[in-house]
């Protein structure tokens, strides 16, 4: 099976900066994006992080997820045979079609998953700040 990437939708960090050492690297997760039903589903891999270094921010219809992935598992003087493994600061963004409603999008963290339902938009629904009479 292979990876399917749409630019549309999701801008990926480099891997490693070109001005700096690996205290500025950056990597993004392995991340899903796809339509359901009720909505959209962004679902993010990330093992190994704890939920307090997560970030999730809203702006507009972009969805930014970004924390850092701790390397304290290793002796200082280790040689890699293989390295497949991120560490540091990720981030990803995300920039939604039009049609769903990331203020009442629903977030959950389990099992190094990170799982973002974002409900589609109801026609039907006033658009808040409108009234009904």
């Amino acid at each position: 099976m292979s990876k399917t990437e749409s630019p549309l939708f999701c801008t990926r960090a480099a891997s490693g900066a070109a001005t700096g050492g690996a205290s500025d690297a950056r990597w993004a997760p392995n991340t899903d994006v796809y339509v359901t039903d009720p909505g959209l589903v962004i679902k993010v891999e990330l093992a190994g992080i704890r939920r307090e270094d997560l970030e999730i921010t809203v702006e507009g219809s972009r969805i930014t997820i970004s924390g850092q992935r701790p390397d304290c598992c290793r002796s200082p003087g280790c040689r890699f045979l293989m390295m497949e493994i991120n560490y540091g600061h990720f981030e990803t963004v995300i920039d939604l079609p039009p049609g769903y409603d990331l203020g009442r999008a629903k977030a959950a963290y389990q099992n190094g998953f990170l799982r973002i339902d974002v409900p589609a938009l109801n026609p039907a629904e006033p658009l808040s700040g409108a009234s009904e009479s």
